[in-house]
């Protein structure tokens, strides 16, 4: 992995993160800096592996270094993520009460 994937991988992470933490908390700073990066960084990983396990393409904006198709699969990896945390009983909203 080069430079600028490591950056493309830290921006989708973050604005997925940040997408999911806002939805999930209803309120616009969702989770906080770090845990919207983490959660979008998981998320990432477990979207992507997912669409490419499942063969999605959503054939979106062809090859630039960020495109929606990521950030798609980054978003629902994170929402994966979050609802396999809250069947565990470890939800980030009872983290950040504590």
């Amino acid at each position: 992995m080069n430079a600028s994937q490591i950056v493309s991988f830290l921006l989708v992470g973050a604005l997925a993160g940040s997408l999911v933490g806002a939805l999930v908390m209803r309120k616009r700073s969702g989770f906080g800096f770090g845990l919207n990066l983490f959660v979008g960084l998981v998320g990432a990983l477990i979207g992507g592996g997912l669409f490419s396990l499942l063969h999605i393409n959503l054939g979106l904006l062809g090859k630039i270094e960020v495109n929606l198709e990521d950030l798609i699969a980054a978003f629902a990896g994170a929402l994966i993520l979050l609802l396999l945390l809250a069947l565990m009983g470890k939800s980030p909203k009872k983290a950040k009460k504590g």
